[in-house]
């Protein structure tokens, strides 16, 4: 077979790049934030503000009548779940109307996606919750579904720490009800501060840690937790939410022994819901063709199930749980209270991650989908504002939902006009239809946020399909999930993003490793387990490891790459000292022979020729070596040449050659990297065989090869 013939490639030049001073880049960085001057605020406005941008080129034909549509739809939509999510919440309706009106309002004039739905998601309303319900425990109220009217005005000790309750609010001391929205409020407005800091330093880069799998396992555990929060509304019993890990757990096991107090009017009214919500859902589903726009049937649900409560009299015949008073109007604007800030303090970050997380990813979602760009670090401020500025209102914590972003993009919608159509829908329930849902069950407002988990209990059904593709995505799937489900929401999110990021290490720890093999009449090599037909080299063995090279696969490295060459140089080095040891021994004995029979004597000792003289380390798919995979460069190299075997190193990037630059693997002024390092395989291989065949030492790779031994005795 003929040679593979190839250009040979120049040694090249590196560029000298000249690094700035951190002083000099630090007076940069501030000489331009602080600078001031027309052009700059407008800038400053314009990406502060998108809609300054964008609003005066809005296509008025084009775009209304779908951002109509959208917004009237999705208003539709907000009222029933605004007020559904804060039984998640653990607050009164109307401030789930409060949150999804002043969100809306605020992301129209923040955001830079056209179609995401910002305002109450059922896992940010869990999370709060729960955080809400903790705190609410600890200053003394009572969890039960009764209305806390009284004032409680005590002081709790928990955790050393003491727990004023005398608040303020609203002119008054703080009951239950008014305790639970200044938690929210105060974690919501920390929440915003938190997204902020990230925007500001740059830290969006953290949403890089939850992956996909990560995400839908975390929504899907906490979708268990959602469900088993709310199943004792549809039964209709009156337990106070567990506290601590075991959510899930703990509840059921309070739902099974209390379910001889299920009021049947509740369960009743919750089978009939949820079969007209789920029939609803399917038919939307199997002739969404046919529909223009979503069937409202949440809506239709709640209006004809508030007109049977009001007219049945079910919650005084019947003890059925309903809503209750919701205001008309607003209440008076009122600072988040800072004294309840550092209990919630270390519960508002997962919440702002979180937030965060799923605002940006739905943005490039539907941005790409319809063919615009977003700004990750605007939508970050976007969503932080939509925290902040509504904290002051009774508000508590949004972000970008699914299930409404893709009905916005169903229906037509063009811009962020449709938030605002959205917004005044729920300003005409905040101002006139309030009082009309005083009837609405609980249990219905129960199955709506059931229902509304299909979508999230549906990935059970992609796990085979996970498991094919990558079955480290789908366990990473399944030990977020069970940890969200069974310990806690907080702590499956943690548990996700450790565990992802040890399956990442455990698979650099032990990569994929191979020897590599011409192919033939190329200058290309490829994995010889892998493929057919590969020529092995003589005596020229090329070790390809598929992972940066640091501290914690380095003995993995070594091992593998003993094991494929079939050679471990320091095992090889004992064998030749007790082979020297044993001709030492031999030649000693045959001496003392040679003595008496005045003879001369020769004591031959063979040795054993090694089948290579050269390795060649392919590092294309080596990203990075640290100080440890550096210093282990350098002992292969010594170690292999003392048996009588040569190095060489191929395809490295500059990021590598830099590490072993500035270890002096290369030498003194990297005198030696042209004879050490090579741009592609095949030179090396070409610089290996030109010079064992030139040189007549290297064409016998066994060096200090033991000559025979003579000794001549005269007599």
């Amino acid at each position: 077979m003929e040679e593979a013939k190839v250009t040979e490639v120049p040694h090249l030049e590196r560029r000298v790049r000249k690094r700035k001073e951190p002083m000099a880049i630090l007076k940069t960085k501030l000489s331009r934030s602080l600078s001031c001057s027309m052009p700059r605020v407008k800038t400053t406005l314009t990406g502060l503000f998108p809609v300054v941008f964008w609003l005066p080129k809005y296509k008025l034909k084009e775009y209304i009548w779908g951002d109509l549509m959208s917004g009237l739809v999705i208003g539709i939509i907000l009222v029933p779940q605004a007020i559904a999510y804060c039984l998640l919440a653990g607050v009164d309706p109307i401030y789930g109307l409060y949150t999804s009106f002043f969100a809306n309002i605020i992301y129209f004039f923040m955001g830079t996606s056209r179609h995401v739905s910002v305002g109450i998601f059922s896992l940010m309303s869990l999370m709060v919750g729960q955080v809400v319900d903790r705190e609410v425990y600890m200053a003394g109220f009572d969890l039960d579904d009764t209305k806390a009217d009284g004032i409680l005005n005590v002081t709790v000790d928990s955790d050393s720490s003491a727990v004023n309750l005398t608040m303020g609010a609203f002119g008054m001391e703080c009951g239950k009800e008014c305790y639970a929205i200044s938690i929210a409020a105060a974690m919501t407005f920390l929440v915003g501060i938190y997204q902020v800091l990230m925007a500001v330093f740059r830290l969006g880069f953290v949403s890089v840690y939850l992956s996909a799998p990560m995400l839908d396992g975390f929504a899907t555990g906490a979708s268990f937790t959602i469900l088993t929060v709310q199943a004792k509304y549809l039964l209709g019993l009156k337990i106070p939410r567990h506290q601590g890990y075991g959510t899930v757990v703990v509840t059921w096991i309070n739902i099974l022994s209390n379910i001889q107090n299920t009021n049947y009017c509740d369960l009743i009214t919750s089978a009939i819901c949820i079969s007209v919500l789920v029939a609803g859902k399917e038919l939307q589903e199997r002739f969404k063709d046919r529909f223009k726009i979503p069937l409202p049937t949440e809506l239709v649900v709640v209006a004809i199930a508030t007109l049977a409560s009001h007219f049945g009299d079910f919650h005084r015949r019947y003890d059925s749980n309903v809503s209750g008073a919701i205001p008309t109007g607003f209440i008076p604007p009122k600072v988040p209270s800072f004294g309840l800030m550092p209990r919630v303090a270390f519960d508002a970050i997962p919440l702002a991650v979180i937030s965060f997380a799923f605002t940006v990813s739905l943005s490039e979602m539907f941005a790409k989908k319809n063919g615009y760009t977003v700004r990750p670090n605007q939508e970050m401020m976007a969503i932080a504002f939509c925290n902040i500025i509504p904290s002051f209102f009774h508000c508590f914590t949004t972000s970008a939902a699914l299930a409404k972003t893709m009905v916005k993009d169903s229906t037509g919608c063009q811009t962020q006009v449709s938030s605002i159509v959205s917004a005044f829908v729920v300003l005409l329930v905040l101002l006139f239809f309030a009082p009309l849902f005083y009837s609405l069950q609980k249990c219905v407002l129960a199955c709506i946020i059931i229902v509304s988990l299909r979508g999230a209990l549906r990935k059970f059904r992609d796990v085979p399909s996970k498991w094919r593709i990558s079955k480290m995505d789908a366990v990473v799937w399944m030990v977020t999930m069970s940890a969200s489900a069974l310990i806690s929401v907080e702590m499956g999110l943690v548990v996700g993003v450790v565990f992802s990021m040890l399956c990442i290490i455990v698979q650099t720890q032990k990569p994929k490793v191979s020897l590599l093999g011409q192919i033939h009449d190329t200058a290309h090599y490829e994995d010889m387990e892998e493929y057919e037909n590969l020529m092995s080299l003589p005596k020229v063995k090329i070790f390809r490891f598929q992972a940066p090279l640091y501290y914690a696969n380095n003995d993995f490295f070594l091992k593998s790459l003993y094991k494929a060459v079939g050679l471990a140089p320091f095992l090889e080095m004992t064998r030749r000292r007790k082979a020297e040891k044993k001709g030492e021994t031999l030649a000693a004995k045959e001496a003392g022979r040679a003595d008496k029979t005045n003879g001369e004597v020769k004591v031959g000792l063979g040795s054993r020729e090694l089948d290579l003289h050269t390795i060649i380390l392919d590092c294309s798919a080596m990203p990075f070596i640290d100080s440890t995979g550096m210093q282990t460069f350098k002992g292969i190299l010594k170690d292999y040449k003392e048996v009588g075997v040569t190095v060489l190193l191929a395809s490295c990037n500059t990021t590598v050659i830099d590490s072993l630059s500035q270890g002096s693997f290369f030498g003194k002024a990297d005198k030696d990297m042209e004879n050490l390092s090579f741009y592609t395989v095949h030179a090396a291989v070409q610089f290996a065989n030109d010079r064992a065949a030139s040189t007549s030492e290297l064409s016998n790779p066994v060096p200090r090869e033991l000559p025979s031994c003579r000794f001549s005795i005269q007599p």
